[in-house]
């Protein structure tokens, strides 16, 4: 029987799951192949290059289940993209004329894994099916097992990422004090940005999970205290275009109604418009090491309400962003039993040598497997004409009904 020395590794954003993922495959691989060494490399692809990395020590086995009282990563995250050869030598993580893959691959070779858990987007999942590639290649065998991490719940093709239901329900917890400013001030209109590239899903969630919260309230009308006020009146996410002037009138008569307007939008909404707008303007725009546009340099938020406020006759306008804030919390007992499920399978799987990324394949009818690296890609849409998400915005006033 082969020994196996197993090594973790978060990469990518935050999301409400990473230090719970890592309790569930300690904790898995402690009780089935106690004698293995298991370390975790320090920083994401980062540590992996420059050979950081911090062993899993009896009082940590021990003690895993800790990690689930906490947000973040312990071993911490890192954006590094391994074929950007370019960003690797800028940040003094390669030297110049190598080439990452292999000094990663290498390291894994000098540390003797035999398994590597990804906790991350399909960057991440993808970066280390290029690595098994490379040293498979190389005579060497290395089982890689990702675990299906975003806020967004956009990689494919996975029915369900985690940390997403999560980062919905605090997103919403935001908006519960957030919303409060509209009592600040009259004829307020308070914008929501919320995390999203592609993808409008983690928005629309966190918009139906703020307006459950609402129904477990009580209200005053007598003394102005009304479920109006603190209701939605628009939703807006990248996969459903809107015209803005006519968005404007409707929500001029909420303003009307109930001296606020309160706006849930994606960060991705209109992100391409901004974009144009910004370079035209000779204004820089940032990317990441992956050559994607720095949303929270975009400010969709920003650039919504100062075209809606003097449509709705705003006299105040307040953008509040609830990303940071939602993507840090510790998991939430609806993410915890889907990352116990997929670190059950990720363990299983890794042991018996078949590599993917864990997860609900959406083409197989939800079946939890190992889904094969080649088919994972992100930038999957949320679906705006889902039932749920339909009768929300018909309930608000946004599609008539």
């Amino acid at each position: 029987m082969r020994t196996h020395k197993i090594a973790f590794l978060t990469a990518g954003g935050l999301a409400p799951c990473l230090s719970s993922a890592l309790a569930e495959l300690i904790s898995r691989y402690h009780d089935r192949v106690p004698e293995a060494e298991m370390i975790g490399y320090l920083g994401g692809y980062k540590g992996l290059l420059l050979g950081n990395s911090v062993n899993v020590t009896t009082e940590v086995r021990a003690k895993a289940h800790m990690l689930h009282m906490h947000g973040g990563s312990p071993i911490g995250n890192s954006r590094v993209k391994l074929s950007n050869v370019a960003d690797c030598v800028k940040r003094g993580l390669v030297k110049e004329g190598e080439v990452p893959l292999e000094v990663a691959a290498k390291q894994l070779e000098r540390d003797g894994i035999t398994i590597l858990h990804t906790i991350g987007g399909d960057d991440t999942n993808t970066t280390a099916a290029e690595l098994a590639a490379w040293l498979h290649e190389h005579g060497y065998d290395l089982t890689v097992v990702g675990m299906p991490k975003t806020v967004d719940n956009d990689i494919y093709p996975v029915v369900q990422s985690l940390g997403a239901l999560t980062a919905a329900e605090e997103g919403a917890k935001y908006f519960a004090n957030f919303g409060n400013e509209q009592s600040a001030a009259p004829r307020t209109l308070l914008i929501h940005e919320v995390m999203g590239r592609h993808s409008g899903w983690l928005t629309a969630a966190t918009a139906r999970a703020y307006r459950d919260m609402l129904r477990g309230r009580y209200y005053l009308p007598d003394f102005n205290l009304t479920h109006a006020q603190q209701d939605i009146d628009a939703v807006y996410v990248p996969e459903q275009p809107f015209d803005l002037e006519t968005e404007g009138k409707r929500l001029k008569l909420a303003m009307d109604r109930n001296d606020c307007v309160n706006v849930f939008v994606s960060e991705g909404a209109n992100a391409e418009i901004i974009v144009e707008d910004m370079i035209a303007r000779g204004e820089e725009v940032k990317r990441d090491a992956f050559g994607h546009v720095k949303l929270d340099s975009v400010n969709a938020g920003e650039w919504l309400g100062k075209r809606l406020a003097p449509l709705v006759g705003a006299e105040r306008t307040l953008v509040g962003k609830s990303g940071y804030f939602a993507r840090s919390a510790a998991a939430n007992a609806a993410d915890r039993k889907l990352i116990a499920e997929m670190a059950e399978l990720a363990v299983r799987s890794a042991l018996d040598g078949v590599s993917g990324l864990a997860g609900n394949d959406m083409d197989r009818d939800g079946e939890l497997r190992a889904i094969e690296f080649p088919r994972v890609k992100g930038g999957k849409h949320f679906d705006p004409s889902e039932p749920w998400f339909v009768q929300l915005q018909r309930e608000i006033g946004q599609l008539p009904g």
